[in-house]
C-alpha cells in the first residue's frame, strides 16, 4: 500500500490530467485501450489525488449540496385529516 500513496505523491497535475483523459476515453494518449484494471487503478490514482489538492466541489463524484425529498415537500398529512381534506 506505501507504494501507492508514494506513486500518488509523484503524480503532477499534468498527470493527474492525462490519467483523466484516459479514464474518460478508455485509452492512452497513444491509442492503446486501457484494460479493465488499468481504468480503475486510473480511477483510484485520480481520486487519492484530488483528495489530497482539490476542494471538494473540484472532485470526481462530487453532487453539490442534496436534499431528502421528503424534508422538501409538504406532504399533506392524511391519517389526522378531515374527511373532506382526503384526497378520496
Amino acid at each position: 500500500m506505501s507504494s501507492f500513496i508514494e506513486a500518488i505523491e509523484n503524480i503532477t497535475p499534468e498527470i493527474y490530467e492525462n490519467l483523466k483523459l484516459a479514464v474518460e476515453l478508455g485509452k492512452w494518449h497513444d491509442g492503446r485501450r486501457l484494460t479493465p484494471e488499468q481504468r480503475e487503478l486510473c480511477l483510484q490514482a485520480m481520486i487519492a489525488w484530488e483528495a489530497k489538492n482539490l476542494p471538494e466541489d473540484q472532485r470526481t463524484g462530487y453532487m453539490g449540496e442534496q436534499a431528502c425529498r421528503s424534508k422538501s415537500k409538504t406532504v399533506p398529512n392524511i391519517l389526522f385529516s378531515s374527511e373532506s381534506e382526503t384526497l378520496h
